[in-house]
């Protein structure tokens, strides 16, 4: 058996009692839960959770960050303080609420339509796929397409999400590599199976907010 993953190489270019918002089925831009986050080492990919600004910990390990947020009108600069909730699963937090997705702490059945959706410098992608599986290996999978092999190591953080009919959309998990395994390969994320320590690590999140006076958000 032979392992490769992408390499992690930054990309050029938080989170309690945040506002979950429900998509319409016929869409997946209703909002935007893909955060950037400036680390002393570059920039990464993330995702605004209703536990957090969820991400791999590629640029950022601890102590206070800036992360780019988009809301309605345009994207935000905020910053958190960074911790790590373990199984390589970091997060930040805002004063402020935002916009964010919930975490979907049960993986889905192979063959599940899913969305990778992330950022460039030249703005969003969104690339269709299917989840994948494989006796010989654990955690989530997904189907290689033309579009995937096209991604660069920039994409790794992307959110991978499902939307349940008349559910909200939700995150299945973090794009973190590809697996080669006797002549198939895999794109692989980090899923519920670590997604679930930010719910625990995180579970006053849900507690009333202080009031936050800020001129931009008035």
């Amino acid at each position: 058996m032979r392992l490769t993953r992408l390499l992690l190489v930054p990309i050029a270019g938080a989170l309690s009692g945040c506002t979950v918002i429900p998509l319409e089925t016929t869409t997946w831009h209703t909002i935007d839960p893909v955060v950037i986050v400036h680390g002393e080492l570059g920039d990464e990919l993330a995702v605004s959770t209703d536990y957090g600004v969820v991400f791999l910990g590629r640029t950022a390990k601890g102590g206070r960050v800036d992360f780019t947020v988009w809301f309605g009108d345009g994207p935000a600069r905020e910053e958190g303080l960074v911790e790590a909730v373990g199984g390589g699963v970091y997060a930040t937090d805002s004063e402020i609420q935002l916009p964010c997705v919930r975490i979907c702490l049960n993986t889905p059945p192979p063959g599940t339509r899913v969305i990778v959706r992330g950022r460039r410098a030249s703005g969003p992608f969104e690339i269709e796929t299917v989840l994948d599986a494989d006796p010989r290996l654990t955690g989530v999978l997904l189907q290689p397409n033309e579009e995937l092999e096209k991604l660069t190591d920039e994409a790794l953080g992307a959110g991978i999400f499902y939307l349940e009919p008349q559910k909200p959309l939700q995150l299945v998990g973090l794009l973190s590599g590809r697996v080669e395994l006797d002549g198939r390969h895999f794109f692989t994320a980090v899923g519920p199976e670590d997604l679930w320590r930010v719910v625990v690590h995180r579970r006053n999140s849900d507690r009333p907010r202080r009031w936050v006076y800020r001129e931009d958000i008035m």
